[in-house]
C-alpha cells in the first residue's frame, strides 16, 4: 500500500512540474529558453508515461501471479508476461486508433 501511496505523490509531482513548465514556457519571450521549457516539459511527460505503464504492468504481474495459485520464485516471468500483455494491448490500441501516441 506504501508504494501505491508513493507512485501516487510522485505522479502528482511529476504532473505539477509539467504544469510549472508549460506555464514558465508561456511567460518567457526568449526562445531558446522557451524551447528548453517546452524540452523539459516533454522529458516529465515520457517520464509519467513510463511511470504510468510501470504500475499497469505491476498490477497485471500480480494477477497473472494470483491467477497461478502464488507460485514462488517466478516473479520475473510473471513480470515479463504482464510487459508483453500489456505492450500488445498498447499496439492494438494504437493500430485500432491511429490518433493514439502512447
Amino acid at each position: 500500500m506504501a508504494t501505491a501511496v508513493f507512485a501516487v505523490d510522485e505522479q502528482q509531482k511529476i504532473e505539477h512540474q509539467i504544469e510549472l513548465a508549460t506555464r514558465a514556457a508561456s511567460l518567457v519571450k526568449d526562445e531558446s529558453t522557451v524551447q528548453r521549457f517546452r524540452s523539459f516539459a516533454e522529458e516529465l511527460k515520457q517520464k509519467l508515461l513510463r511511470m504510468m505503464r510501470r504500475g499497469k504492468v505491476r498490477a497485471r504481474a500480480y494477477e497473472l501471479w494470483e491467477e497461478a495459485g502464488r507460485p514462488a520464485d517466478r516473479d520475473v516471468e510473471f513480470w515479463l508476461e504482464a510487459e508483453r500483455q500489456i505492450e500488445e494491448e498498447r499496439e492494438q490500441r494504437r493500430l485500432s486508433d491511429p490518433q493514439e501516441k502512447q
